[in-house]
């Protein structure tokens, strides 16, 4: 099936992006990263700028791989903070993308979104793509678009609770008011079915890290996720059928032929 993902002006067969932290040795990252088919790994800044030969020796993995790098802010709590990470990334990776987080709260590490906003609209000015990381929340999303991001990733749920989809009407409502914006479910995903289920809604793609990474195969749990994701667009490009409130037989009654035995 020839249904390419666009992200600002490239194009990707692959519709999961995957993290690249928290797996048990750098061979399972790496076989997990070819067993997803994802084209797109996020890469902490503050990890690569650890420094010394640790870094080089990751640096030079994720080259192996032949994909493309997303940068992440991750773990900054600030406007300024996110801003010069940013600017940081794009000096040690080479690229204007950027995935954007600020951080409120450490608990739940869910979005400050005001500082989200602003952030993003000094990163666009500065010439950076933005992947902004963000709640549900539809005016946020309205918000971060008319700042110019082309890309917007609401969470599913926080960042590791693995309970997949925990507002359904939101991130639905989401997809039908931003038709022309690349969505990306990122956060909360913890089963290839909740992958399936962000991309039955119409979701271009799904971003997730900790599912796979902490699976007890991660190998085998990322395939399982590729599958899912195409499972899931196929099925939102035939078509799915609308949920009812009452039944319907699958077998029509009015016309049936009833058999007589005869003897």
């Amino acid at each position: 099936m020839n249904d390419p993902v666009k992200f600002y002006d490239k194009e990707f067969s692959s519709r999961l992006l995957i993290g690249t932290a928290l797996y048990p040795s750098p061979k399972i990252m790496q076989d997990a990263i070819r067993a997803s088919a994802s084209q797109i790994v996020t890469v902490s800044v503050r990890r690569e700028t650890a420094g010394g030969k640790t870094g080089d020796a990751f640096w030079s993995l994720i080259r192996e791989l032949g994909v493309t790098v997303l940068p992440n802010t991750a773990g900054c709590k600030s406007v300024r903070e996110a801003v010069t990470t940013a600017k940081l990334a794009r000096e040690l990776f080479g690229t204007s993308w950027i995935k954007l987080e600020v951080i409120a709260d450490d608990e739940t590490l869910q979005p400050d979104v005001i500082g989200l906003v602003e952030a993003a609209t000094l990163l666009i000015k500065d010439g950076f793509e933005v992947f902004p990381y963000c709640t549900e929340d539809l005016s946020v999303a309205q918000r971060l678009v008319d700042a110019g991001c082309r890309v917007v990733m609401p969470w599913a749920a926080p960042i590791g609770s693995a309970k997949g989809i925990t507002n359904r009407d939101a991130l639905k409502l989401m997809r039908a008011r931003l038709p022309e914006i690349t969505l990306v479910v990122d956060a909360g995903i913890g089963a290839p079915s909740h992958a399936a289920h962000a991309l039955e809604l119409g979701f271009d793609a799904v971003l997730l890290n900790t599912a796979v990474a902490k699976a007890e195969n991660p190998v085998a749990m990322a395939n399982a996720f590729r599958m899912a994701i195409e499972a899931g667009r196929t099925g939102y490009l035939a078509g799915l059928m609308d949920a009812r409130d009452f039944a319907s037989p699958s077998t029509p009654v009015v016309g049936t032929p009833f058999w007589h035995a005869v003897s």
